[in-house]
């Protein structure tokens, strides 16, 4: 039976949770997998005996590195996937091992936090980030140049790795995520109790949003937020939470690993990031049939746009355009027909099955050309789509 091996370096966030839905999904199918890394802090329980827990904390460890390609290559995988940033450059070494090598594969998640949206679409003139982001990126450049295969959930980081990064296109493939999936409950008046769900930093944008809520004119009298998540920004946040017109109207649940059943109680997602590539939580949000608020950043726009449906977008950072599309989004006239849409485009774009069949359809085909075995299994389909 062909094994495939994931990486981790983290026990939240996006690319845990699509690598615990991915190896779940891929385990039901009949592939022979198993997850290296931290214990997932949600959906540990989805992997059943598939997971193998080692830390490794930092980029410069390298005593740590060696462990974890030491365990991965104990396996004896036919591919290795990494799924962060740190995890990539971990599998990197694998190409210089002595002997047979696994096929290589990472998924590029996300930018460095402060990389902008103008320097990331390329516009002229726009500021670029520090120098020791760029020393990542160049960094990132080279672990693609390395691996194998480099996917990228959103078509605009594709985009981005190529041009910006001089990445090769024959080396990037574009393969949506997937998330758990859900029984849409669009809402059943109009748009009045929002969640708002991720890590409470500057790149997420809450205290923006906040900000934008607090504008007169724009929060209902019966209409509330709930914030899911936690991180430096928190305190802050709670204190802008305590002023007029937002005090009693803002409820903060810290991290949760639930945010899929948070969202079904909801009427609707607002996410004001101003950096994002394919971000689950908006994909949550329109698998349960619930309107999206977001910036027009990354991929977000092409998640949202939807023959026939409205789209609730901000340019990144700016408040009143913020305040503007929240005004907007509580007087919808048809927020459960939005809901419809949203959910039937997840349904075609983000099941695990459907992740699953076209993570499955590369693997075989790095492998087969390189005479190493096949990866074919039950759930394998048609070919990936290449970026390029």
């Amino acid at each position: 039976m062909t094994r495939i091996a994931f990486l981790l370096t983290q026990d939240r966030g996006g690319p845990v949770d699509v690598t615990v839905r991915l190896a779940a999904t891929l385990a039901a199918g009949g592939v022979d997998v198993r997850v290296f890394g931290p214990v997932p802090a949600r959906g540990a329980s989805l992997l059943d005996g598939r997971h193998e827990e080692l830390a490794v904390s930092d980029k410069e460890d390298l005593a740590a590195a060696g462990r974890a390609r030491a365990a991965i290559r104990a396996w004896r995988p036919d591919v290795v996937h990494a799924q962060d940033r740190r995890a990539g450059l971990v599998i990197a070494g694998l190409r210089f091992a002595r002997g047979p090598r696994p096929v290589l594969v990472q998924t590029y998640h996300g930018v460095p936090d402060d990389v902008a949206e103008p320097w990331f679409r390329g516009e002229r003139g726009a500021a670029g980030p520090s120098v020791y982001t760029r020393t990542v990126l160049a960094a990132d450049a080279v672990v693609a140049r390395v691996l194998d295969r480099t996917i990228v959930p959103a078509e605009a980081m594709g985009a981005f790795l190529h041009h910006r990064l001089r990445v090769p296109a024959g080396r990037l493939e574009h393969i949506d995520n997937c998330v758990e999936p859900a029984e849409p409950d669009p809402p059943r008046g109009p748009v009045r109790h929002l969640v708002f769900a991720g890590l409470l930093v500057e790149r997420k944008g809450v205290l923006d949003l906040l900000a934008a809520l607090a504008v007169p004119g724009v929060l209902p009298p019966d209409a509330r937020l709930t914030v899911v998540g936690d991180g430096p920004q928190r305190a802050e946040a709670e204190r802008a939470a305590r002023q007029p017109p937002l005090a009693g109207r803002v409820t903060f649940l810290g991290f949760r690993p639930d945010v899929p059943a948070l969202l079904a109680g909801a009427d609707a997602l607002v996410l004001p990031s101003t950096m994002e590539q394919q971000p689950l939580v908006v994909a949550e949000a329109m698998a349960a049939g619930k309107p999206v608020l977001a910036t027009a950043t990354g991929g977000v726009p092409a998640m949202l746009d939807v023959p026939g449906a409205p789209a609730f977008l901000a340019p990144p950072g700016d408040v009143p355009a913020l305040a503007d599309r929240l005004r907007a989004l509580f007087a919808e006239p048809d927020p459960a027909r939005l809901g419809r849409l949203l959910a039937e485009r997840a349904d075609a774009r983000y099941r695990p099955e459907a992740c699953a069949r076209r993570h499955l359809t590369l693997y075989d085909r790095l492998a087969g050309p390189r005479g190493g075995p096949s990866v074919s299994g039950p759930r394998a389909g048609r070919r990936g789509t290449r970026h390029g």
